[in-house]
């Protein structure tokens, strides 16, 4: 059975999104942040990076969320999350390689800045900058996404659970205000019955917990 260490509203809930799409099982071990459990030498040996997700299936060990996606993608080509038509799956790879670096990159600048570092290193001035190239980014998506249920072909694939994922997180940072479309995508997406939870609803429940 696979393993994926996971946290939370993490990148993780990419890799796990595939794998309930997938409707195979698996075991999850949270590794927890905010503990500082990925500092712990135990996780250390599984991913030395110390981050979270990683996908361990039989003797392969596979961190970052994309290549994790990619590969159960492949691993069960049957299940049809990858186009077989080489167009359309280097469209797939493309608008997956879109989300991690032309969205998810200044989202990541404005998580670091807003809540990851502590206070005196935040630099204010960078948050606005990385909204400034997050939103004509998004803008080429909404574009594309004009008229279409899916980001490649009339299927649902791979680059839809990371996009959607992506497109979630910038929900979560208000960053989709201009973007209609991409906000009906994001809710069809997450209306599927094997979704994950949203980011912000793990959130919530977060702040519950440690509140009780």
């Amino acid at each position: 059975m696979m393993t994926l260490y996971e946290f939370g509203p993490t990148r993780s809930l990419r890799p796990r999104w595939m794998l309930q799409e997938l409707g195979v099982d698996f075991e999850t071990i949270s590794v927890d942040l905010i503990a500082g459990e990925h500092r712990d030498p135990d996780f250390l040996q599984v991913n030395p990076a110390g981050k979270v997700p990683v996908l361990v299936d039989d003797g392969l060990i596979l961190n970052e969320s994309a290549a994790i996606v990619l590969y159960l993608a492949e691993k069960y080509p049957d299940r049809g999350l990858l186009p077989t038509d080489p167009r359309q799956r280097a469209d797939a790879y493309r608008w997956i390689l879109f989300a991690v670096t032309e969205l998810e990159q200044p989202l990541w600048r404005i998580s670091k800045h807003t809540a990851l570092y502590p206070e005196e290193d935040r630099l204010p001035a960078d948050v606005a900058l990385a909204r400034r190239d997050f939103l004509p980014m998004a803008a080429v998506l909404e574009r594309h996404m004009k008229d279409r249920t899916y980001v490649v072909g009339d299927r649902v694939t791979a680059a839809d659970f990371i996009v959607a994922y992506t497109l979630d997180w910038a929900g979560e940072a208000q960053l989709l205000g201009d973007c209609p479309t991409l906000r009906s995508y994001v809710e069809r997406m997450y209306a599927r019955p094997r979704a994950p939870r949203r980011i912000g609803e793990i959130f919530r429940a977060m702040r519950s917990a440690a509140a009780a």
